[in-house]
């Protein structure tokens, strides 16, 4: 009796000194080697926490015979984890080397800079940078202010947003600085009248305030007189003179003026367009050949005019445009296409014809629209048709889905083709 005591005494002395396995795990042991750039860097295997590396390195016993482990994990705060496969196990008393790269992890980012026009000065949070295009490298995650400037143009800014590891880019468009001038304009003789850049202005001699900074053409037009055009470059807070010498016309030409209500109509001298009438006074045809002359006046919205002037010799004959609303239409029209081609159209649930095709005598308002063909669903949608204008409408089919068979028929078709076996049995051994 007292040797069964003994006995189960040495056991449990035994037994506290193995380390507690799983019931997977047995035999003798390996080592993975598991090197790494990072000490204090924790170690896992398939998710189980093995230790952290320490002089480069972490030694972890496996059972050579048991099993074994397939992925590895390592990882410390500040840097990218590392994760991947474990080589095979290692065998008896092996060493098998495990190398794991810890990358940092990047706590800065960037911002790309360009202007157009290029070369303006870059200020970050009120800060000078230098001229875009330009890198501000270095910053730290958040949002900042920029700036750009130029001589000649608005200054722009933008906010922003910086993030680790990444470049964010700003484009400045730089809006010129407008600035303005004068025109004083005279000719000889007095009262021609004035257009600049097309554009009636008034009658000699006229001073014309607030002049954008840059080139204009002048022209004077005068009954009697040839036309008078130049360029004057405006600059400003500057005010430029103008002064023409107007030349007679030799007395086998005229002139025909032309004014229109409402102004800003297109006049056409035998179908050559010759410019607007303006809104103040009338437009001047100079150096017209003696004879007659066929005038139209056209403006968007209206009906042409059209009439026949007769010329003079060193006579201006008058034109009068009274122009009428063009008349307007109430209807207009759908053009319809779908893929694939070929689809009933129905608007409003009448039948149209087949597509692709355009719709016409649409009454303005909404209307629905519907296409249909064999194999696909249906496709419908509202559309918008305004008077006089055409409405597009594009549709991409969907095939019918195909009915799959219930779930629950295959197990009833199974114990019904069963019974039939066993009733067919059952015959043959009657027989």
């Amino acid at each position: 009796m007292f040797r069964k005591f003994l006995l189960g005494i040495a056991l449990l002395v035994l037994c506290a000194g193995i380390p507690a396995v799983s019931a997977e795990i047995g035999g003798d042991e390996g080592w993975y080697a598991v090197n790494c750039n990072v000490d204090g860097a924790s170690v896992y295997f398939d998710g189980q926490y093995m230790g952290i590396t320490s002089g480069g390195v972490l030694y972890v016993p496996v059972y050579s015979t048991g099993t074994p482990y397939n992925t590895i994990r390592v990882e410390r705060s500040g840097y990218r984890a590392y994760s991947g496969s474990l080589p095979s196990a290692p065998g008896m008393g092996d060493t098998v080397n495990v190398y794991a790269t810890l990358q940092p992890v990047e706590t800065s980012g960037s911002i790309y800079a360009t202007s157009s026009p290029s070369g303006a000065a870059i200020y970050l949070n009120g800060n000078y940078q230098g001229t875009a295009p330009l890198t501000i490298p270095n910053l730290s995650p958040g949002t900042y202010s920029l700036r750009a400037d130029r001589a000649g143009y608005l200054s722009d800014q933008s906010s922003v947003t910086v993030r680790a590891g990444q470049q964010s880019t700003v484009q400045f468009t730089l809006t010129p600085v407008q600035q303005y001038g004068s025109v004083s304009i005279s000719s000889n003789p007095s009262g021609a009248y004035v257009y600049m850049d097309g554009v009636y202005k008034g009658r000699t001699p006229l001073t014309l305030n607030s002049v954008s900074a840059q080139n204009h053409n002048i022209e004077l037009d005068l009954s009697g007189y040839y036309d008078w055009t130049t360029t004057v470059s405006v600059t400003s807070g500057v005010t430029r003179y103008v002064n023409a010498q107007l030349t007679a016309l030799p007395s086998s030409a005229g002139a025909i003026d032309v004014v229109s209500y409402p102004a800003g109509a297109d006049v056409y001298l035998d179908g050559k367009l010759q410019g607007k009438t303006p809104s103040a006074g009338a437009y001047v045809i100079s150096n017209v050949a003696t004879g007659s002359h066929t005038v139209r006046v056209s403006l968007a919205g209206y009906q042409d005019y059209t009439t026949s002037a007769t010329v003079s010799p060193a006579t201006t004959s008058h034109v009068s445009a009274a122009l009428q609303p063009a008349p307007v239409t109430s209807s207009g029209s759908i053009a319809v296409t779908s893929s694939p081609s070929g689809a009933e159209i129905y608007v409003d649930n009448a039948y149209k014809g087949i597509t692709p095709l355009t719709v016409e005598g649409i009454g303005a308002g909404t209307h629905t629209v519907m296409l249909a063909l064999g194999g696909y669903s249906d496709w419908s949608t509202s559309v918008q048709v305004g008077a006089g204008s055409t409405a597009s409408v594009s549709a991409s089919l969907a095939p019918t889905p195909t009915q799959a068979p219930s779930a629950g028929m295959a197990p009833l078709a199974v114990i019904g083709a069963l019974a039939v076996l066993g009733l067919l049995a059952g015959l043959r051994k009657r027989d």
